[in-house]
């Protein structure tokens, strides 16, 4: 038995350039549902398509709440809603999953790319590990592998397979939109990126093979913020550091651990952030 689990987010889908594209509850939101479905589908049909048995989707954006169970492949299996112990990976620490997708990504924070962001869609400048420019997806890559899964299939803007190429550099990857600028991209459509997302699924599913867990830590990861009364915010986490006007620090053995610790300091973060001014 093979299985896959997608990670499903919705900034990277297709047709989506701009905030109201994505936020629950909007006129837009509701039209790019549906093409973050189809996004979905025909990664599953792609998988399955290439020889995958099982395939169960993670919703990761926002409330975890967005793609349209009624139109999805009923094949397929959804993991819906939020307070997951591993957020947008969840699933895989259960010993079960061969591979990877990451279907709808983005770049990270403080780079090109539309939407780009990591976790908070503002307020974070800036993420490295051990260094590097993190991205969700180089985070989340550094978890999967901590349990001996490859990440296969890789979607989104074009910028965002420039970036899964320096995580995961055995990784279909698809583009379903040229970024123009944060909020804008020429788009391809529905139909064309469908047929593409399935031809690389079917591709990728061979790469899903498990490997030996990969212990690389321990992890630094640094994040900054665009304003100074963060840093306080983020200090409040026990063993996060104060290590520049808008930066702070903090290094855990795992990237279990890591992971587990940014949803913690993005939370307060984010609810130090007051409208109109940051």
């Amino acid at each position: 038995m093979r299985k896959i689990l997608i990670s499903a987010d919705m900034e990277g889908a297709t047709g989506v350039t701009w905030p109201a594209d994505v936020l629950p509850g909007t006129e837009q939101w509701q039209r790019c549902r549906h093409m973050f479905t189809s996004d979905v589908n025909a990664a599953v049909a792609g998988f399955l398509d290439g020889g995958a048995d099982q395939v169960l989707i993670n919703e990761a954006h926002w409330t975890m709440r967005n793609l349209l169970l009624e139109q999805l492949d009923e094949r397929a299996q959804l993991l819906t809603g939020r307070h997951k112990e591993l957020s947008m990976v969840e699933g895989v620490q259960h010993g079960d999953v061969d591979g990877v997708a990451f279907v709808g990504y983005h770049t990270g924070a403080g780079t090109e790319g539309v939407l780009a962001h990591t976790y908070l869609a503002n307020s974070i400048t800036g993420v490295w590990v051990n260094g590097e420019p993190a991205s969700e997806g180089r985070l989340n890559a550094l978890v999967v592998a901590e349990y001996g899964v490859p990440v296969v299939l890789v979607t989104g803007d074009d910028r965002t397979g420039v970036d899964a190429r320096s995580y995961a550099p055995r990784a279909r990857t698809v583009a379903v939109k040229d970024y123009v600028s944060r909020y804008a991209a020429v788009c391809r459509p529905p139909a064309r990126t469908a047929a593409d997302i399935r031809a690389a699924a079917q591709q990728a599913a061979e790469l899903a093979v498990r490997h030996e867990p990969v212990q690389a830590g321990p992890f630094t990861v640094e994040l900054e913020f665009d304003a100074w009364h963060l840093v306080g915010a983020a200090t409040v986490v026990p063993g996060v550091e104060q290590t520049g006007e808008r930066r702070v620090a903090y290094t855990l053995p795992t990237m279990y651990a890591a992971l587990r610790a940014f949803k913690a300091v993005t939370t307060l973060v984010s609810q130090a952030v007051e409208e109109q001014y940051g």
